[in-house]
């Protein structure tokens, strides 16, 4: 059976399955990076923290009423472990699901989440359309700006970085560390010379 918590190849066929939709694999291979990034900065394991990240969204596409609730229909047949499909559902703890973030891997997933798209939008508003030249007090301008990518639900960002312990400055900071890894795969590699 494939080993769908590390091998990033069998977990990247598997949303493929599941998810045709090029914003939503462009948001997936986002959350994965942050997840890995994070990983490393928890000591952890990049490659089950990443794949985490990678297939979060897998019932998304198909079951949007059910988003959440459709992940462990999906992912138990597949061979994946409790914990590994725990920490999808927790991610839309009080939204969609009653799965609550407890273990570090599940609070990262639940804050950075909705956070990737706020620094995605931020950073595509810039002169240099990059991630490269993006800074904390950027996004952090734009969190003020309730109507500025109004989609994003910064309640839940900020009961992520409680749950974590973290000041919102560092975990923005280290959203857009995590996503500077795949800024030309995601679009947002921009051109820096515009920005200066």
């Amino acid at each position: 059976m494939l080993d769908y918590t590390r091998d990033r190849e069998a977990a990247w066929q598997l949303l493929n399955d599941y998810v045709k939709s090029e914003t939503l694999l462009r948001h997936s291979i986002t959350v994965e990076a942050v997840m890995r990034h994070f990983a490393s900065l928890y000591q952890e394991d990049p490659d089950l923290w990443g794949n985490i990240g990678l297939l979060h969204d897998i019932d998304f596409e198909m079951y949007p009423d059910q988003h959440c609730r459709k992940t462990r229909e999906i992912l138990t047949p597949k061979g994946l472990p409790e914990e590994f499909i725990r920490a999808i559902e927790s991610h839309g703890y009080g939204l969609v699901h009653d799965v609550e973030p407890r273990e570090n891997v599940e609070k990262v997933l639940f804050t950075i989440d909705e956070l990737t798209g706020l620094v995605s939008a931020t950073a595509l508003l810039r002169p240099s359309k990059s991630l490269h030249d993006l800074t904390t007090k950027s996004v952090k301008k734009k969190w003020k700006q309730k109507s500025f990518a109004e989609n994003v639900n910064r309640e839940v960002i900020e009961a992520g970085a409680n749950r974590l312990g973290k000041d919102l400055n560092e975990i923005i900071e280290e959203t857009i560390n995590g996503m500077r890894a795949i800024a030309s795969e995601i679009g947002l590699e921009g051109n820096v010379e515009a920005g200066k």
